[in-house]
């Protein structure tokens, strides 16, 4: 069923500094996982099989490779008449007279006349950055069922973690009457998943009232959602079940991805009800050698394996030698592990080659070891 009346912006324009060297020249959305996606893949196949037509991709830091990316609707199959996916930079100056979304409730401002070229009676506004699949029809629906001026996906998380989420407390009803932007003493655990509609007529007033007003840091959480709140409106608490994952940092990434090994993982990337649409590159089929050892391990096209992989994901065209041995890793898109090395608790990035008998990573590290420059063996 086609949402008309409802229309996408997908924010991704964030500069994913906290994954290191993997976003030195390429946008977070941008960043490979699970074989052969994107991240930006899954809100993008979301909104395809939510029947959205239109996206708007607010695209900002490194953005090249995403905008071309993304740019091709028909992967997603939103290249039909009267749909599309559409990217949008900035356009206003800064300070360093460089283009820029100075906030989250910025980047829809500056867009405010594209928004209104399709007169949506409601607007979808989305992180790009997040791994899950969610059916945004029936957020919608509950959002008219509720007469919401607003409405706020949440995602129950453990009370321990509260304090790193902005956390909607709400009543019986779900109406949301308090929100705290990571609460040293969290009074609920319904953390913003930062997935809102709005009821556009709303919004964009509240959005001119924001760009004139000079202390206004120009973020929904910081400034939009509390003035609404302020001014008495409906805002509603939509709760999400299912799988869910912020991949910020390179610990969050490489769990992303070893996510996959688990039979029972919810999120299901072989569901064909609710496809997850990316590139289609063309590849060979992997090629196991006969001497080589795999247990528990996520194998996609184009790989070679001769050594040892165990409790591992690997991406299109990931390279292990003879001898090599890899465990509790996770190899991008072309990278290579040489005769006799040994890799743990690791994420190597795209292209990257690990050379002769190296040794990276440590079965006994707190954190995962990103390996993104090339590692020298022996000659």
């Amino acid at each position: 069923m086609k949402q008309n009346n409802m229309l996408a912006m997908i924010l991704a324009g964030g500069r994913g500094s906290r994954l290191h060297d993997l976003t030195k020249k390429v946008a977070k959305p941008a960043v490979s996982y699970g074989g052969k996606y994107r991240i930006i893949d899954f809100p993008l196949s979301n909104c395809a099989n939510s029947g959205i037509d239109v996206v708007g991709v607010l695209t900002q830091y490194e953005s090249i490779l995403l905008n071309s990316y993304v740019a091709a609707g028909r992967r997603w199959g939103l290249d039909a008449k009267d749909s599309g996916v559409y990217v949008l930079p900035p356009r206003e100056k800064s300070d360093a007279n460089l283009d820029v979304y100075r906030g989250t409730a910025d980047a829809i401002s500056q867009n405010i006349d594209f928004i209104d070229t399709y007169s949506p009676e409601y607007l979808l506004i989305l992180s790009g950055d997040h791994i899950y699949k969610m059916n945004y029809a029936k957020m919608l629906a509950y959002h008219k069922e509720c007469k919401a001026d607003a409405t706020i996906a949440v995602i129950e998380v453990p009370m321990r973690e509260a304090s790193r989420f902005g956390i909607m407390n709400t009543d019986d009803t779900g109406r949301i009457i308090e929100f705290e932007e990571k609460p040293e003493q969290p009074k609920s655990n319904l953390a913003s998943m930062g997935i809102y509609i709005f009821n556009w007529k709303l919004l964009r007033k509240m959005l001119l009232a924001d760009m004139k007003d000079p202390d206004s840091n120009h973020d929904f959480g910081k400034d939009i959602i509390p003035t609404m709140l302020n001014d008495g409106k409906n805002l509603y608490a939509y709760k999400f079940k299912g799988y869910w994952k912020d991949v910020g940092t390179i610990d969050s990434l490489w769990e992303a991805n070893m996510d996959l090994l688990d039979k029972n993982n919810e999120l299901d990337l072989n569901d064909s009800t609710w496809k997850i649409y990316t590139e289609d590159v063309t590849a060979l089929p992997q090629y196991i050698g006969s001497e080589a050892v795999i247990d528990r391990a996520f194998i996609t096209q184009g790989c070679v394996v001769d050594g040892e992989v165990k409790n591992s994901v690997l991406f299109t065209g990931a390279k292990v030698a003879a001898g090599a041995k890899v465990s509790n890793s996770v190899l991008m898109p072309d990278a290579e592990v040489a005769e006799g090395a040994v890799v743990t608790r690791a994420l190597v990035a795209d292209g990257i080659k690990i050379g002769k008998n190296a040794v990276v990573g440590s079965a006994d590290s707190k954190n995962i070891e990103l390996v993104a420059k090339r590692v020298k063996g022996d000659e």
